[in-house]
């Protein structure tokens, strides 16, 4: 045997050809893979651009179908969030008697204050009871014409805690109402538990609008789809005939569907951000004659996000649906 082999061993056990390679090989299948994808995504937007028009209806379709449920959702959501405010705020107004003394009055309010099922409260004589009721009422000029003052003291107790709404309160409204001196007493809570339900009662039909634009967002994808495959028609008789698969036909059409609903979810985002600006104005124009601050807070940027990643995924599934019927009802004689 050679001497140099005989001393280098290693070198004498060469390995085969193509071992360095095959620490790389699970690589190709990979590139291919992305290949394949990106050559699909760009066949998708050169679809697009071939046909501006009847691509740009398409997406005004889902622009608009996906704006109206979730700029509706979006618009239930502030306002609900504001009636949460005001029910923390909630108090009950104990009336008292008109012929009821400042002392008594005065008596009165330490003893409901010392309640253990209240939280605070506040006195209002007669003299700022009628200023108040003038300066929010309207009849200011009209109430100034009465020779004497016709509203009572007012007590505003704030509970301790409003869980359970007006019916938890009714205990305590019974247990003020049978102090002496009062003459009524009333929860301050009912008209927005009635704005709660009218708020359910719109979420609701939310719900059901969303699913019926949904379906037909479906609808009208899947027919977009459709008349892209028919377009189409010879060419993927051609790609079958040389070996092409259905995944690889039907790839590019699920891309076309992905970047409608991409495209068309970016836009419903601007087009409810816009609106809610434009909304606004009003929104504030209302609150402040209600002496309050209320604005709407424009679009929240997770619904915007789930917005635009749900438009995707309805644009995929309807191109799904179409794909998946159409070709393989296209076979070479």
């Amino acid at each position: 045997m050679d001497d140099s082999k005989r001393s280098n061993p290693r070198k004498a056990a060469k390995a085969p050809k193509g071992a360095a390679r095959s620490r790389r090989d699970w690589r190709h299948p990979l590139r291919s893979w992305a290949s394949s994808h990106r050559d699909s995504g760009r066949q998708a937007l050169e679809r697009i651009k071939r046909h501006p028009f009847s691509s740009a209806m398409t997406i005004l379709v889902m622009t608009i179908v996906l704006a109206l449920p979730m700029g509706l959702a979006v618009l239930i959501g502030q306002v609900e969030q504001l009636g949460v405010n005001w029910q923390r705020a909630a108090q009950l107004s104990v009336y008292l008697e008109v012929d009821q003394s400042a002392s008594a009055s005065a008596a009165l309010h330490e003893q409901i204050a010392a309640l253990d099922s209240v939280d605070s409260t506040s006195l209002l004589d007669p003299d700022a009871a009628l200023a108040e009721f003038q300066t929010y009422s309207g009849f200011g000029e009209a109430l100034q014409q009465l020779s004497y003052n016709p509203l009572p003291a007012v007590i505003l107790v704030t509970p301790k805690s409003l869980d359970g709404g007006a019916e938890a309160l009714e205990p305590l409204r019974d247990q003020l109402a049978a102090l002496p001196g009062v003459d009524q007493v009333q929860i301050d809570l009912l008209w927005i538990e009635r704005l709660t339900r009218i708020l359910a009662m719109l979420e609701r039909f939310t719900g059901g609008l969303a699913v019926l634009l949904v379906l037909a967002l479906l609808l009208v994808m899947t027919n977009t789809i459709r008349l892209a495959i028919e377009s189409r028609r010879n060419e993927i008789l051609v790609i079958k005939l040389v070996g092409g698969t259905d995944a690889f036909v039907r790839r590019p059409f699920l891309y076309i569907g992905v970047l409608y609903g991409l495209i068309a979810g970016v836009l419903a985002w601007i087009l409810l951000g816009l609106g809610m600006l434009w909304l606004n104005i009003t929104v504030r124009q209302v609150a402040a004659l209600y002496q309050s601050d209320f604005s709407l807070s424009g679009m929240p940027f997770l619904d915007g996000v789930s917005l635009v990643a749900g438009a995707m995924l309805l644009g995929l599934v309807g191109a799904w649906l179409a794909v998946g019927r159409h070709i393989r009802e296209i076979q070479p004689q």
